[in-house]
C-alpha cells in the first residue's frame, strides 16, 4: 500500500488568505493566485477585483506548471533555455515557463501541488507565491 501526502483545504485557504493579505496593500496592482494538488488539479483560486484576463490565466498555468514540472517555474525557464527548447514543444498548452511559480513539496520531497501568483512584475509574483508556500506550513 502506498501513502501519498496531500494538501489539506484548510492548508490551502490559510495560504490564499495569508497571499492576499499583502497582495491587497497594493489595490491598484490587482493580481490573482491559483493552488493546484499534484497533478494539476486547481484545489484553490483567488483574483482582486479588476484583475485583467491574462493574470488569471497565468497563475493558474504558474501552479500547474510547477506541479507538474515538480520545480519552480523560473528554474524549468532557465532549464528549457539551457537545452534550447521552449515550452511550446513540450506539447502541453497550460505550461508557463516565465517566473511566480512554486512547487509544493513534502518534507519526503514528494510534490504535492503547486502555486502561482500573476498580476505584477515576475519576483514580485514569485515573492507573493513564496509568503503563500510558508503559510501551509510544510
Amino acid at each position: 500500500m502506498y501513502s501519498k501526502p496531500m494538501l489539506s483545504l484548510d492548508q490551502v485557504q490559510q495560504a490564499i488568505t495569508t497571499m492576499l493579505a499583502r497582495a491587497t496593500r497594493q489595490p491598484d496592482q490587482p493580481l490573482a493566485m491559483a493552488i493546484v494538488d499534484d497533478v494539476g488539479n486547481l484545489i484553490s483560486y483567488a483574483r482582486m477585483d479588476q484583475c485583467r484576463p491574462i493574470p488569471q490565466r497565468m497563475a493558474v498555468r504558474k501552479a500547474y506548471t510547477a506541479a507538474l514540472s515538480g520545480q519552480d517555474t523560473l528554474a524549468y525557464a532557465e532549464r528549457l533555455k539551457s537545452q534550447g527548447r521552449t515550452v511550446a514543444e513540450m506539447g502541453d498548452p497550460n505550461l508557463a515557463a516565465v517566473q511566480g511559480g512554486l512547487v509544493v513539496r513534502h518534507a519526503s520531497g514528494a510534490v504535492m501541488g503547486g502555486i502561482g501568483v500573476s498580476g505584477l512584475a515576475a519576483q514580485e509574483d514569485e515573492d507573493i507565491a513564496r509568503l503563500g508556500l510558508q503559510a501551509l506550513g510544510l
